[in-house]
């Protein structure tokens, strides 16, 4: 079978690991100590995990998070979730095709109690926000336990490659995330009166005030905390399309996962639906990969992620299509194509617009919900409870740092620490990093022509300043009371030394340098690179395009070279005309035959589409029985079985509200499905204490 791991990325190591095997279907393959059953799998070519018990569609990997079942394999006997278990050596591993059969059981087995555990703080979610809590509460010395239900720390910190924006001086701000995962999981780890539970998972709070915890997948323990902190995070948004379920149909979190965590390459050419943050980080991400991005759609006049964000995609060979859906994703057993159409002001299809192209994934990045249930569960039975993070607010991770600090210092006045307020600056501080994307302003290119100008491709308010902490002359300024402001160079073209720290540091990739004291005519441009530097060389003819992704020719590479400090950004310098080297923003990565549509689009059937994963329900058959006056979607749960799969309702319930919009039902008048006392599925065994040997320390 092909292997499809990345053996070399552009800023990610890549680790010499044991090989062990494992057998699929009985036959023999590799795969790497430490990794999941589902990047092993994925590794070997093999997409489809198995077929669904009601209609026999394929199912294959969707969100990698553990709330789906879709990446359900038979290993060993046991019907397990293949992104959230390790692969072992000589594994036997099959494809849950249907029903899984349970395995057989002998005899009764050894029951135990329940452990109990009393604790004066538990935070649910070691991501940034649950990290930078216990950091400051592990300072003060109070005991904590926090709880995540991965292998690793930094929830979706371990994901990302790109530098981050926020506060140089709060939040880490111009570091990697990947970086920041490690500063934080190393910190926290130094704290003796922080305990730390890996791959365990919170399953509820209930009225008595304890806390059920899956402790290591394996153990059933109740845990009493004083204080509970909610930092779980954000869960993505699900979008009805026909074959929304195909395998090849990613959640971006499922997608960079793969990519950045588990270093396999899921697709050849993907399509991107959402111009959200997360959707244009994604594309970034797998250009990195060695991935060709074929488009990505975003519904809205324009994308709602950050410009730098939107630009480096563009001026890399990336078309965005605003205004446009998905109509549907197209295949037999796996993603072949997509089908997109231009939509109204009402965000409806029109009719004529239909394109089709080639792909082997689609990537839904439409959003995020809070996960938030514990929070809301803790206060209904008067828990003393806070939320951090996306849990609280869906904010880029520079916010959900600075929330989780802020948390830990008001939970140590809660349990009545002799510790100072938390200061007001702080909490300011933590609104701007939670800011929206503000003012486009019109792009301010200098008219100076002479010795040495760095450029600012940087014309949105977004919280961000470390192009001013590297500049080593002060030369770039941002406001420091409002850290949105647009950065302003305050030198003229003879202070900047041509150092190129701003070129290689700045977060959105979105400084240039232009040094026309050699040829004024022909300036060179210093421009930033993070790609592989074996797709360069000297002497190579680049196409060179502005902040808009506009082609302005071609130019000469002088040099590619990194300094220490750098980041692994490498600095590409061209040499260009005078004309343009102010504009130039860019080099062309990827070649527009990738992004070219097919000749005919596929059709595609609006009611055919899934909107119960879990259970294959269709919205044919939930429009049905709106039609037939249920209002109460515990009512449609008890015909159809939609919002009773694994996931527990989690991406469905949205999606059947829709459909009631849809057919002119009134909010208020639709009842929302009962949520389920426990977050995820757990043999009863487990509650039993069945399966544990010892006891939790």
């Amino acid at each position: 079978m092909t292997d499809h791991r990345i053996k070399k990325h552009p800023i990610l190591p890549v680790p010499e690991r044991e090989e062990i095997e494992f057998y699929w279907q009985g036959q023999p393959l590799k795969a790497l100590k430490g990794e999941t059953i589902a990047a092993a799998l994925f590794a070997n070519g093999i997409q489809v995990f198995g077929h669904h018990q009601k209609d026999g569609s394929p199912l294959g990997i969707f969100c990698a998070n553990g709330q789906c079942s879709q990446c359900m394999v038979i290993a060993d006997g046991r019907p397990l979730k293949s992104c959230m278990e390790l692969v072992t050596e000589k594994m036997q591993v099959e494809p849950n095709d249907g029903n899984p059969v349970l395995p057989e059981v002998k005899s009764a087995p050894k029951l135990r109690p329940i452990p109990e555990i009393a604790i004066p703080v538990l935070i649910i979610g070691g991501g940034p926000a649950g990290l930078s809590a216990a950091i400051e509460l592990g300072k003060l010395g109070v005991e904590v336990i926090l709880v995540d239900d991965k292998h690793r720390l930094g929830g979706k910190l371990v994901l990302q490659t790109h530098r981050f924006f926020g506060s140089a001086e709060a939040v880490y701000a111009g570091t990697r995330g990947i970086d920041i995962a490690t500063r934080l999981e190393t910190e926290v780890k130094k704290l003796p009166s922080v305990q730390i539970w890996t791959q365990t998972t919170c399953l509820a709070v209930y009225s008595d005030k304890k806390v059920g915890v899956l402790l290591n997948g394996k153990k059933y323990v109740l845990v009493t905390p004083q204080v509970l902190l909610v930092a779980t995070g954000a869960r993505e948004k699900f979008l009805a399309f026909k074959g929304n379920t195909l395998p090849g149909v990613y959640g971006a979190g499922a997608f960079q996962t793969l990519v950045n965590r588990d270093l396999v390459r899921p697709a050849e050419k993907l399509f991107i639906i959402g111009g959200g943050n997360v959707g244009l980080i994604a594309g970034y991400h797998a250009l990195q990969a060695g991935i060709g991005v074929v488009g990505l759609v975003e519904a809205l006049p324009q994308c709602g992620g950050y410009k730098v964000h939107k630009d480096k995609l563009v001026r890399m060979g990336v078309p965005i299509y605003t205004s446009h859906t998905i109509l549907s994703a197209n295949g037999e057993e796996k993603v072949e194509s997509v089908t997109i159409a231009q939509v109204d002001e009402r965000f409806r299809p029109i009719p004529g617009t239909e394109q089709s192209f080639a792909c082997d994934a689609v990537l839904v990045a439409v959003g995020l919900d809070p996960v938030n249930e514990f929070y809301q569960k803790a206060l209904e039975f008067g828990v003393t409870a806070f939320v951090a993070g996306d849990a609280e607010e869906i904010a880029e991770a520079s916010a959900a740092i600075f929330s989780g600090k802020i948390k830990g210092l008001e939970i140590a006045l809660a349990l009545g620490l002799p510790v100072a307020e938390v200061p007001a600056e702080w909490y300011q501080t933590g609104e701007i990093l939670k800011s929206k994307p503000g003012n486009i302003f019109e792009e301010d290119l200098p008219d100076v022509e002479s010795g040495v100008i760095p450029i600012l491709h940087c014309n949105q308010e977004i919280p961000c300043n470390p192009c001013s902490a590297l500049c080593p002359q002060g030369l770039i300024v941002v406001d420091k009371q409002d850290i949105r402001s647009i950065p302003r160079f305050v030198g003229n073209n003879y202070c900047c030394k041509a150092c190129e720290k701003c070129v290689a540091g700045c977060p959105g990739l979105a400084i240039t340098l232009v040094d026309y004291r050699t040829n004024p005519d022909k300036p060179i441009v210093s421009i930033p690179y993070e790609f592989s530097r074996e797709m360069l060389n000297l002497s190579d003819r680049v196409t060179i395009l502005d902040t808009e992704g506009t082609e302005l020719g071609e130019a000469e590479v002088l040099n590619i070279h990194a300094f220490k400090g750098n980041d692994r950004t490498l600095v590409v310098q061209v040499e260009a005309s005078r004309e343009i080297a102010s504009r130039i923003a860019g080099i062309k990565i990827q070649p527009v035959s990738i992004t070219q549509p097919m000749r005919q689009y596929v059709d595609h059937v609006a009611d055919d589409t899934i909107i119960c994963r879990c259970e294959h329900v269709t919205a044919g058959e939930i429009r049905a029985l709106i039609r037939q006056g249920y209002h109460d979607i515990n009512e449609i749960k008890t015909v159809t079985r939609a919002a009773m799969g694994a996931c527990g309702a989690k991406t469905c319930a949205s999606l059947i509200r829709r459909l009631f919009a849809e057919e002119g039902v009134p909010a208020n008048q639709v009842i929302d499905p009962y949520k389920r006392p426990i977050f995820i599925e757990v043999p009863l065994g487990v509650f039993a204490g069945e399966s544990g040997e010892e006891e939790a320390e």
